[in-house]
């Protein structure tokens, strides 16, 4: 067992996974009933305990409800909360167990013993106002390490960073059960023993936990051990800024579900010959983003937002809307465009909040067709089709199945927000599909479910478990050859996990988390990339070709399940867009109700596909397509929908990506020029009071943006094609060039 303050131990603690709960959702609440009530019971048995009195009986119950304490703040946290509720919290809960207590002691042996027992009344009080205290230090220490800005691969030990202080001094119910522990089982042991001394030292020894605990925390708040303050902290940002002078940037709000949102666009990004930046407004995110290279700020609160304004940051791209996004689009020094986190038939695809974006970056000519019939006022010169640059992942058709086995990929989407039964498969055809699929003795099925699945309609995750299960049941009624344990793939595991797991311990705060999260070691992007491949084909080879799979972990990606497979049925969603880029067979599920030919209509990324019912029939002479290419009529409409969803397979999607950025960041310059000769009075609506520690709109000179900062050809207004562009068009001279 490695040393909590080991390297070994940080990795470890951050490699931690929860796994997703395949039980029914009656059992966990099933198990919080039954623990409150127990927990409640206890009481109630440690009060007529101590009323008759009977010390066997107060023993029990005051074991009893220690040891439920301990279960629900390992186990059961969800408990705590809802006693937090009924006011009812854990300080509540355990000054009625120790005044039980003595309630007992008094009513024991001889009467008239409150003057004996007084002190030790006294000591147990002073034990809860030190708790109080250490409590409102923790407070105090928490806001001093909370800063306004939180960051991540980048170097922040000039603000006087620390480690954080123990989990057990700013959990107050942890702290209390561990430091009242001892005066808890004093009385416990005086109740047995009548002998006073035991409560004393029981007490003497909380006191003394306590008061430890206290000045810990109190040496934390000297002026010398904190953090920088908030305008310390400021102006470093705004330091690091200018030296490391951004080009272009990713902005996301959201939670921690919609992460996968922002994921996708990391890898095109970085891949830019610029300056990136990835711009946060929950701090809880920072750690959320997955493994890379590029700088991480966040930025909660709009005043610090706003210091962006006067940055090198030309161009952020959005991948998803939100109710943060207003913000950033305030700030007049940067182009907006809108990329999304993949593109379908559905409306989110033409919602009319993109038209506040200065410009909308879509993968082919169906997107700009699909904004121009939506009428949201989105203007198809303010449309720009780029592709979908994280398709280079996605391999090309190789002919139909080379195995004895057909790989079929089951990826429905979930059920949405507008409780519209086409938008997944799940709840009225899921499981005929799986079980049709289960069916055919030469399919291996992988059934990979959105994150979502069930969050909205419960009969989503309730059909979703099922189906899970009935993979597992198929699983178990075959049998075959399995590979010998893959040596490989544990050795790919370990060092995919050393290089992209965050190597700070399990109790650190995002202070500390800044701290050791600094700039990453050069090469790291690539060397992730490469164990990536590595491990996905040891993955895939470490597998029975006859197995069945449910895919729910972060890795093997999507993308990656597209490789394997040799069909995928889906439903209307960005899915199938992207399988598109592989050219193999797919299928959609009509759950809607509509006829064939008004569901084609009706979305025409359906155009190409084979249309399932609800009931599965067509599952049998879809596979014979798939084993048999001569028989699949629908290729050449594959292809051509390929053309319109995603683009011309030239110019590379990320080459039209990068020639999109360099664009709109010319222009971004080309404002900036605009607006710094003017004169202030020119400027409506600008700040006339500078807000202090903030530079106003109106303080911008023309030296800010000078010449010799803006090369003439970067602020020509034009849309160029990558070839007219060179390499670092757009960029300021004189910024460092990215490796």
């Amino acid at each position: 067992m490695p040393l909590p303050t080991s390297p070994r131990w940080f990795g470890a603690a951050a490699r931690r996974r929860r796994l997703p709960s395949l039980r029914p959702p009656g059992r966990p609440a099933l198990a919080t009933v039954l623990t409150a009530s127990v927990l409640a019971g206890a009481y109630v048995v440690q009060a007529v305990a101590a009323l008759a009195p009977h010390v066997p009986l107060l023993l029990a119950a005051t074991a009893v409800s220690l040891a439920v304490e301990g279960v629900l703040h390992r186990w059961q946290r969800g408990v705590p909360a809802l006693f937090a509720k009924a006011h009812a919290d854990i300080t509540v809960r355990h000054v009625l167990r120790d005044l039980l207590l003595v309630v007992g002691l008094l009513r024991l042996g001889e009467q008239h013993r409150e003057t004996q027992y007084a002190p030790l009344l006294a000591g147990l009080l002073l034990c809860y106002a030190l708790h109080c205290a250490i409590q409102a230090a923790s407070v105090l220490v928490r806001r001093t390490r909370t800063l306004p800005v939180v960051t991540r691969n980048i170097d922040a030990s000039a603000l006087r960073l620390s480690p954080a202080p123990p989990a057990l001094l700013r959990r107050p119910g942890h702290r209390l059960l561990v430091f009242g522990l001892p005066a808890t089982a004093g009385l416990t042991a005086t109740a047995v023993t009548d002998d006073p001394r035991c409560a004393a030292a029981g007490i003497g020894l909380s006191l003394v936990l306590a008061l430890a605990g206290l000045a810990a925390l109190l040496l934390r708040l000297l002026p010398g051990r904190r953090p920088a303050g908030e305008q310390e902290v400021l102006a470093w940002f705004d330091t690091w800024l200018a030296e490391y002078r951004p080009t272009v940037g990713l902005y996301f709000s959201g939670g921690v579900a919609s992460v996968y949102q922002a994921g996708m666009w990391l890898e095109p990004l970085a891949r830019l010959d610029a300056r990136p930046l990835i711009v946060l407004r929950e701090r809880f995110m920072v750690s959320r983003i997955p493994a890379t290279d590029i700088p991480i700020v966040c930025l909660p609160k709009v005043p610090t937002l706003m210091r962006l304004e006067h940055s090198t940051l030309q161009v952020l791209i959005h991948p998803s809307n939100s109710g943060k996004t207003s913000q950033v689009l305030r700030i007049p020094t940067i182009k907006h465009a809108f990329v999304n986190h993949g593109e379908s038939d559905k409306l989110s695809s033409c919602n009319p909040y993109a038209k506040a974006y200065d410009e909308v970056w879509v993968a082919g000519p169906a997107a700009r067709e699909r904004y121009a019939l939506a009428d949201v006022g989105v203007e198809d010169k303010d449309v720009v089709e780029i592709g979908r640059p994280q398709l280079d992942a996605v391999r090309p058709y190789a002919g139909p199945p080379a195995g004895g086995y057909t790989t079929v990929l089951y990826a429905p989407t979930w059920e949405g927000w507008d409780g519209n039964p086409g938008n997944t498969s799940v709840i009225a055809a899921g499981e005929n599909l799986v079980r049709s699929l289960l069916a055919d003795p030469g399919v291996r099925l992988l059934y990979k479910p959105h994150p979502l699945t069930g969050s909205v309609d419960p009969r989503a995750g309730a059909a979703d478990r099922r189906i899970r299960e009935m993979v597992r049941s198929a699983n178990r009624a075959r049998s075959g050859p399995r590979p010998a344990p893959s040596k490989e793939l544990a050795a790919l595991t370990a060092e995919l996990d050393r290089l992209t797991a965050a190597e700070f311990r399990e109790g650190a705060d995002q202070a500390e988390r800044m701290l050791v999260q600094r700039a990453p070691e050069p090469g790291r992007a690539e060397a992730v990339a490469r164990a990536t491949r590595d491990w996905e084909a040891a993955y895939w080879a470490s597998l029975p070709e006859w197995e069945h799979q449910v895919v729910v972990d972060a890795r093997p990606s999507l993308y990656a399940c597209f490789n394997a497979a040799d069909l995928l049925i889906s439903d209307v969603s960005s899915v199938i867009s992207d399988f598109l880029a592989s050219g193999k067979p797919y299928a959609v599920a009509n759950t809607g109700g509509m006829p064939e030919q008004e569901f084609r209509a009706a979305f025409p990324t359906v155009v190409a596909a084979t249309v399932l019912t609800p009931d599965a029939s067509g599952v049998p002479a879809l596979l014979e397509t798939v084993r048999h290419p001569e028989k699949d009529e629908l290729a050449e409409a594959r292809a051509a929908l390929k053309a319109r969803l995603l683009g011309p397979a030239e110019p590379p999607s990320q080459e039209r990506f990068a020639a999109a950025v360099r664009a709109l960041g010319a222009a971004a310059l080309e404002h900036r020029l605009r607006a710094s000769g003017r004169r202030a009075a020119e400027l409506p609506g600008q700040r006339r009071e500078p807000v202090p520690h903030s530079v106003s709109p109106d303080s911008v000179s023309p030296e800010a943006v000078s010449p010799e900062a803006v090369s003439p050809e970067a602020v020509t207004p034009q849309v160029v094609s990558p070839e007219a562009v060179s390499p670092g068009a757009g960029v300021p001279s004189g910024a460092p060039t990215r490796a």
